[in-house]
């Protein structure tokens, strides 16, 4: 089959073995295949991954190996972190920090940029009808943003500020703008920050920022390193900082403002899809916008270097 291999350096290779699935699991045909930043880190050498890179897909089931094939020819897409199911944290519901997890292009496991994979049956959740392939394939990304408002009480009072105009910026401000706070998106690129404007989100440039601590709550989502400091000279004191990024570079700081403005600082990762779904399925956001370009997977190299390009959002190849 055709996949994306990362080896210490991206290969696009035509021959690779299909996967069979293990008990219980199912052998999906990806449909389309999202690039995102962590991919990028991986090749910077973040997660120490070796293997088919990817994370964000929508597919359709071929063939499931177990009882339960009631998803078998139903487009799909999956949660991507597998958890041993039998530790203290997967017991607690918390699969997502199992300390044997496999997950999906990043950890132990072979990702979506291949023309099939395979992923438990009870990670797949069936995409409605009225959702198209290319929104389908935003749902693990923005499922991560709606993790923001598992993790941290927002209230419709609050002043909240979100940093960096990049997709993952952009998908965050489309989640909390349906808590009718009051909403900011600061970043650099004047066209960006059109698209989070063309859906009803203030906006401010980088230049013209105040670097005034009066945000009950900061989401860093800059894909920077110094992304962190920033929030820290933004939030107010009692605060809340919610990271988002995952930046392979690693660097000092000083962290004494969260002691002395007393800060709460959550980290926040992979989300729940089912409202991802329900907010695809009910237009109630748009990701139509987020997309740079489709590519074919003859064109990945391509659709790689279109992703790396500075004012590129969502680049999807196409196994189609």
């Amino acid at each position: 089959m055709k996949a994306v291999f990362f080896d210490d350096n991206l290969e696009f290779v035509e021959d690779y073995p299909v996967p069979e699935p293990a008990e219980d699991e199912a052998l999906i045909k990806v449909s389309l295949t999202g690039i995102c930043n962590t991919d990028l880190e991986i090749r910077k050498g973040y997660s120490g991954f070796k293997g088919i890179i990817g994370h964000e897909f929508v597919g359709v089931v071929e063939k499931i190996n177990g009882r339960d094939r009631g998803l078998t020819g139903r487009r799909v897409v999956g949660e991507i972190n597998c958890g041993c199911g039998l530790c203290s944290y997967c017991l607690r519901g918390l699969k997502n920090h199992c300390p044997d997890r496999r997950v999906l292009g990043i950890v132990n496991k072979d990702g979506a940029m291949a023309e099939y994979i395979t992923l438990p049956v009870k990670n797949l959740l069936k995409v409605p009808e009225n959702i198209t392939d290319e929104e389908a394939v935003f749902t693990e990304p923005l499922a991560a943003a709606f993790e923001i408002t598992r993790g941290v009480h927002i209230k419709p009072t609050d002043k909240i500020l979100v940093m960096g105009d990049g997709k993952l910026g952009l998908l965050c401000c489309l989640v909390l703008n349906l808590l009718q706070a009051d909403l900011s998106l600061v970043g650099k690129h004047e066209d960006k920050l059109k698209i989070a404007r063309g859906q009803n989100v203030k906006t401010i440039l980088l230049d013209n920022l105040e670097m005034v601590k009066n945000y009950d709550t900061v989401i860093e989502s800059t894909g920077s390193a110094d992304g962190f400091e920033t929030a820290l000279k933004l939030v107010r004191p009692g605060g809340t900082v919610v990271l988002k990024s995952t930046v392979a570079e690693g660097r000092e700081m000083n962290l004494a403002p969260v002691v002395i403005d007393e800060i709460t600082v959550v980290g926040s990762r992979c989300g729940p899809f089912e409202p991802a779904l329900r907010a695809l399925e009910r237009k109630s956001v748009d990701v139509r916008p987020l997309i740079t370009g489709i590519f074919t997977f003859e064109r990945a190299k391509e659709a790689f270097e279109k992703a790396e390009e500075k004012g590129s959002l969502k680049v999807i190849i196409d196994f189609r």
